[in-house]
């Protein structure tokens, strides 16, 4: 701990996160899941800032603070140019979700039985959660990982009389806390949490902007904007290039609606929270 950046501040702060998080969870498995409806939907009573939180805090994670704005930085493949698709979710509200209603559906390999066949609903299952693995939950244990070592200046914890990596303890740590309460809780736990994270992520992330350019700027946030944009050079611009050798726009912007259109309207990850919606 000899290398940490934390002071008793930080603490205090996380420690206040941990117990608001606590009060939450306790709050919300006070109403108990008595059906599949309660479970998967939250018993279809959520409200607009319940699903629109837990949209957000579902998409936005520690991955796109730490990996991916400076994957954007270095390669400019911003994640804007997947963000800019979020209008589709219009699709999904207006389209989709009166299809999903009237078919009673919970989950998107439920539909895909419905639809087809059984087989197809289990291979559905087996590519979300191995995506989900792979990807979305991989990632923001990673992520997890190199803000703990940085900040903690640690790299190994002490956990029952054995030195382990701090990776599989965070992993583990998660893995257990988020299982629990989301196994005995359904998706009412997830959207009641959700409501407390978003804020934290939003003023996070501003706090990380401003910082950050300040201290490009040397404490003047103008300098610091024009000092990122010098070392970024043409990699700030967005759009790129039709002749482009690897960010054309011609590939990434139907490419990215393609992706946009999937993920919006069709993953579970999504489609669930706003199917739990009151109507």
């Amino acid at each position: 701990m000899s290398n940490s950046v934390f002071n008793a501040l930080d603490w205090w702060i996380v420690a206040a996160f941990v117990l608001a998080m606590m009060i939450v969870v306790a709050f919300s498995m006070r109403k108990k899941n008595e059906s599949g409806k309660d479970y998967f939907l939250s018993g279809r009573d959520s409200n607009w800032l319940q699903i629109g939180t837990s949209i957000f805090s579902s998409n936005i994670g520690s991955e796109h603070l730490v990996g991916l704005a400076g994957a954007g930085f270095a390669t400019g493949m911003a994640m804007a140019h997947w963000e800019m698709q979020g209008w589709i979710i219009l699709v999904l509200g207006w389209l989709f979700v009166p299809l999903y209603d009237r078919m009673k559906v919970f989950t998107m390999p439920e539909f895909l039985e419905l639809r087809f066949s059984r087989g197809s609903r289990n291979l559905l299952s087996l590519l979300t959660m191995a995506s989900l693995v792979l990807t979305k939950i991989a990632a923001t244990i990673y992520a997890g990982d190199v803000v703990v070592r940085t900040l903690l200046g640690i790299s190994t914890v002490s956990m029952f009389g054995y030195q382990m990596d701090v990776f599989w303890a965070i992993a583990l740590g998660l893995a257990f806390t988020t299982g629990l309460y989301t196994v005995l809780g359904g998706l009412r736990v997830i959207m009641y949490t959700a409501v407390l994270q978003t804020p934290v992520l939003i003023f996070g992330s501003f706090a990380i902007l401003f910082i950050g350019l300040q201290q490009l700027g040397h404490g003047d946030l103008i300098n610091g904007w024009h000092a990122m944009v010098f070392a970024a050079g043409d990699k700030i611009h967005l759009i790129r290039s039709f002749n482009d050798p690897e960010w054309s726009w011609a590939a990434v912007l139907p490419g990215a609606a393609i992706i946009g259109f999937w993920y919006w309207c069709t993953d579970q990850y999504i489609v669930q929270r706003v199917l739990a919606g009151k109507n």
